[in-house]
């Protein structure tokens, strides 16, 4: 079980990944070899399943995101399988949920423009064996971002 120590780490951890351990160590008040096996058994138990840079998309022309609905014709293990293959090698596709209610699948797709997005949803996905419905939503604003949900200390 992690205690207050653990969720200190992580709470720092989500906020600079980068940060030194001699650095954390200051943050939580616990000295460096402590922090240090603290970290590494919070990796090995994969509390803390890797470290990554933050991307701005738009900064790299890709500034336009669309919440993307999929149905498809049947909800069998080999359909959703073929479904899953193939997303996953489509770039555009930067999130792919598998869901309850009316919908198989929530993708967010990313994308240069609308222009772009047309030519990967006529191109790509209509294409996609096992399709039956797509509804697409086009987010106005990011209200809130966060890499994951973490304890509050």
């Amino acid at each position: 079980m992690i205690d207050d120590f653990d969720c200190r780490i992580i709470h720092h951890l989500t906020l600079d990944g980068r940060m030194s351990i001699n650095e954390l160590s200051e943050r939580v008040n616990l000295s460096q070899t402590p922090v240090a096996r603290r970290v590494k058994k919070l990796e090995d138990n994969k509390i803390i399943t890797g470290y990554t840079a933050l991307i701005d998309e738009t900064r790299l022309g890709f500034s336009f995101s669309v919440f993307v609905s999929v149905r498809l014709e049947k909800q069998i293990d080999d359909n959703l399988a073929k479904f899953e293959r193939r997303i996953s090698t489509m770039p555009e596709v930067v999130d792919c949920w598998l869901m309850t209610g009316s919908y198989d699948y929530l993708l967010r797709v990313v994308t240069q423009n609308i222009e772009d997005y047309e030519k990967f949803l006529l191109g790509e996905l209509t294409r996609t064996e096992g399709v039956a419905s797509i509804e697409s939503s086009i987010p106005l604003r990011r209200v809130k971002s966060q890499t994951a949900r973490t304890i509050v200390i």
